[in-house]
């Protein structure tokens, strides 16, 4: 249970760099949203 906890942790940080790096080269937080829409759909 821990290592799946502390799996779900790295997973959740990784996603945020991804984030920050996609806002940083000017990638609206509505065009994060869309991907992420359709990423969940596929």
């Amino acid at each position: 249970m821990l290592t799946a906890l502390l799996n779900e942790n790295e997973l959740d940080l990784e996603w945020m760099e991804l984030i920050l790096e996609a806002r940083k080269l000017g990638i609206s937080d509505e065009e994060i949203r869309e991907f992420l829409r359709e990423f969940s759909t596929t």
